[in-house]
């Protein structure tokens, strides 16, 4: 039986952030902009300050993680069976598929996976853009690689203030044609159907 995942925010996650990780652009979706207003409570509510909420839609990465097996048997099993319903960002946008699809042995690590893993573009996303050769990818960078910084490793997310530090990133971008399940686009533009997967919880199926 897997430890339960859930821990407050002044609990540590030295664990968590030493996880390599990466993870593969497979439908960049598109960024819708929402104007809101807001007033307080009451007749006579207080208009509060307008704002901009940004949201990305109709979007689909793949993200891969390496590290401890234990640990990451207690994520897997965490994500395919929550104690809270999951939400990406904001509780307002629930995932629309299974957020893990299960343990493999078989990739040497994350990169391995981000090459081979098979390709998660829906069909009309194909059909539209059928003259894509790659995707972008962005992992952990190697020690002897330059890459790229970004202040994006948690240190803490204490309600006293949350600390991130730099991590060193490495991009790249993958040939469609070598995923598993894939060729090279027909010339009359079609594509194959997207790969399915299946026997997975998904925690999200009541929606």
């Amino acid at each position: 039986m897997a430890a339960a995942l859930g821990r407050s925010r002044e609990d540590s996650v030295e664990d968590l952030a030493a996880l390599e990780f990466g993870v593969r652009a497979d439908q960049p979706g598109n960024l819708i902009v929402d104007f809101q207003t807001e007033k307080t409570l009451g007749d006579a509510g207080k208009s509060m300050p307008l704002s901009y909420r940004y949201y990305l839609s109709d979007a689909k990465f793949l993200a891969a993680l390496g590290g401890d097996d234990e640990l990451l048997k207690d994520i897997d099993a965490a994500l395919k069976h929550p104690c809270w319903p999951l939400y990406l960002g904001r509780r307002s946008c629930p995932p629309d598929g299974p957020v893990s699809l299960g343990l493999y042995e078989e990739y040497e690590g994350v990169r391995d996976a981000l090459g081979k893993a098979p390709w998660l573009a829906s069909q009309a996303y194909r059909k539209k853009h059928s003259r894509t050769r790659e995707l972008e990818a962005v992992c952990d960078a190697k020690a002897d690689e330059e890459g790229i910084s970004q202040a994006d490793i948690p240190i803490t997310f204490s309600g006293s203030g949350r600390k991130y530090a730099n991590r060193k990133t490495w991009r790249c971008r993958i040939e469609i044609s070598g995923l598993e399940g894939e060729t090279a686009p027909r010339k009359d533009g079609t594509d194959k159907q997207p790969i399915e997967f299946h026997g997975s919880h998904d925690p999200m199926s009541f929606f």
